[in-house]
């Protein structure tokens, strides 16, 4: 199959999102230049400078590599007991009835309540990966119970008629099914997991963590370390889902071909 997007397609897509943060950081700077105070705003240049003098120091690379550890141990964690909470629940009512409660509460309660109350129940350095785990969760299991629901009983009158065994049956026919709900689960819970970690990070501040030098940032009024471990942040969450939506389409790819 050829490739539909052109070489000049992709200059023109490229250039147009060239722009847009061309745009926004001019925007940037002349709010920077009408506000005048750099303890409140600072400028795009002095923010990179000041994010090329962190990438040097040993504690930036620590605390980056911890939390991208706890957010994505809780997030992992939450994809696999979501799937196996998935096919419990739309196979066994009484479970369904069980964590269905929890579970809408979950969702429907603020972060930072969550956070406030991992910090009476574990330890600081714990949270970020409990609450990326909680954030997930709920994500997770309602996706894949979905896919699981939805899987066409035609197709599973065809197994039966034909004798495969529950094994053959999963494989050929629910993970079919189920896989793209799965896999849209897996990019959109990504989203909630850094955001919430790194909200915990801040709220929690464990002792090597984004979320702590953003706290103490604030705290000691370095607007500029604020800006730059912002932007970190930002990168980050940007690197992190360009290599699960490429991992994903990979896995996708060889499933299909």
């Amino acid at each position: 199959m050829t490739n539909s997007i052109t070489p000049h397609k992709k200059t023109k897509v490229i250039t147009k999102k060239l722009l847009a943060i061309a745009f926004w950081i001019l925007l940037w700077q002349v709010a920077y230049t009408a506000v005048a105070q750099e303890i409140l705003i600072v400028s795009p240049v002095q923010v990179i400078t000041r994010l090329f003098e962190l990438v040097r120091l040993p504690e930036f690379w620590l605390s980056t590599l911890l939390s991208i550890s706890r957010i994505m141990l809780g997030y992992l964690i939450a994809v696999v007991v979501g799937v196996l909470l998935a096919v419990l629940t739309t196979k066994i009512s009484f479970f369904y009835d069980l964590f269905y409660p929890v579970l809408s509460l979950i969702k429907a309660m603020p972060v930072a309540s969550f956070i406030i109350l991992a910090l009476v129940w574990i330890g600081r350095d714990n949270v970020p990966m409990f609450i990326s785990f909680l954030m997930v969760l709920p994500i997770v299991w309602s996706n894949v119970s979905a896919g699981i629901n939805g899987v066409d009983k035609g197709l599973l009158e065809v197994a039966k008629v034909f004798e495969f065994s529950s094994a053959k049956t999963v494989l050929k026919v629910y993970v079919p099914s189920v896989l793209p709900m799965f896999l849209s689960a897996c990019t959109t819970g990504l989203g909630f997991a850094w955001k919430a970690g790194i909200s915990a990070e801040v709220i929690s501040v464990p002792e090597y963590s984004i979320g702590t030098q953003l706290y103490h940032a604030k705290i000691y009024i370095e607007t500029q370390d604020l800006f730059a471990w912002t932007l970190v942040v930002v990168l980050l969450s940007v690197l992190i889902e360009k290599m699960v939506v490429y991992l994903i389409s990979k896995f996708d790819g060889r499933r299909t071909s």
